[in-house]
């Protein structure tokens, strides 16, 4: 039974029904009254529901961001993209949790590669796969996760984009780049991030993460990275672009975010009016040129692989293959 109390400016209502609270205040006791026979029956009706009628789609993704993304390295991007699921409507959001079918999936699939790319599509069916597998495994809310059967859009090829060395000077003379001197510009730090992504193989994110603690002697300590923490050999040119950047911040090597490191790298390529590349494939660029290099230096086939493996944090040989883009001629020079 509803308690109601009155106070100087109405009326206020406290239910407690096993353990589900709720209240609220009303104007005149009748309105309290209404209210809270009708809180009680929709509670009383609740209680007999099963989780996944009680609980919604919406629900789940807002849980989901606000206790396991935050977990994450990647927590902007999920709750960005979190919150783009509940603008979605395409999505059943206020339909019980339960009722969520493969069909139903598909359809909001379908209608999503009509609007972004197949690569977009397919993060977004991860990021959704384990919401579902989360309210299905610890919250109890499913006992099936209606994605699993889903059939997924075709993985675009993985990209094989080289930067020259020509595309190289080009936009590093847009930034204000010089090869001697301070580093004094933002313009200038992104330049020399540039340069030392090529010569390492660093992803943007590292980069920026970098401080000045991290350093070694030949080589620096990457405590976060996409996988795991890894040291990342250091030759003395780029021990030299390193030092460089002494005095342009006290913590941070580079004084940079990874969302302005992005930006500012697009800027000055279309300024250069070069077009094709991005940041990351100077990931693919540097793993291209050190495996040249090992070759020249004589080193064995199978350990060059394996220290490649090594610098660039992969598990498994076979990604080698994904970042080693060698041109045709070249590789027919080498067998002549």
């Amino acid at each position: 039974m509803a308690s109601i109390t009155k106070y100087p400016k109405g009326y206020r209502v406290q239910i407690n029904i096993n353990g589900t609270r709720d209240s609220g205040t009303f104007r005149t006791k009748r309105e309290a009254e209404a209210w809270g026979a009708q809180r009680e029956t929709e509670i009383r009706a609740n209680a007999n529901k099963t989780p996944g009628e009680k609980h919604t789609l919406g629900e789940a993704l807002g849980k989901y961001g606000e206790e396991i993304s935050t977990t994450h390295r990647g927590v902007r991007w999920e709750q960005i993209r979190i919150a783009a699921f509940l603008r979605d409507r395409d999505l059943p959001m206020d339909a019980p949790i339960g009722t969520l079918t493969t069909e139903r999936i598909g359809e909001w699939r379908d209608a999503r590669l009509r609007t972004v790319s197949p690569g977009t599509v397919l993060r977004e069916i991860g990021l959704l796969s384990a919401v579902l597998e989360t309210a299905r495994r610890e919250w109890r809310w499913i006992e099936k996760n209606p994605i699993k059967d889903v059939r997924k859009p075709r993985a675009p090829d993985h990209r094989d984009v080289i930067i020259t060395r020509s595309q190289v000077r080009t936009i590093i003379r847009a930034m204000g780049y010089k090869t001697k001197g301070k580093i004094e510009t933002v313009s200038q730090s992104v330049a020399v991030s540039f340069l030392l992504a090529l010569r390492t193989g660093m992803r943007a994110g590292e980069l920026c993460k970098l401080t000045w603690d991290d350093l070694r002697n030949g080589y620096c300590i990457l405590k976060v990275t996409k996988t795991k923490p890894r040291n990342v050999p250091l030759t003395p040119k780029a021990l030299r672009l390193i030092q460089r950047m002494r005095g342009f911040d006290q913590a941070s090597v580079f004084g940079l975010k990874p969302q302005t490191l992005d930006a500012l790298f697009r800027k000055y390529r279309e300024r250069a009016g070069l077009s094709g590349f991005t940041f990351h494939d100077s990931r693919h660029t540097a793993a291209t040129w050190i495996a040249a290099r090992m070759g020249s230096s004589g080193v064995p086939a199978q350990q060059a692989v394996m220290d490649l493996c090594k610098m660039f944090g992969w598990s498994n040989m076979s990604q080698a293959l994904t970042y080693y883009n060698p041109k045709a001629e070249d590789i027919a020079k080498r067998i002549s």
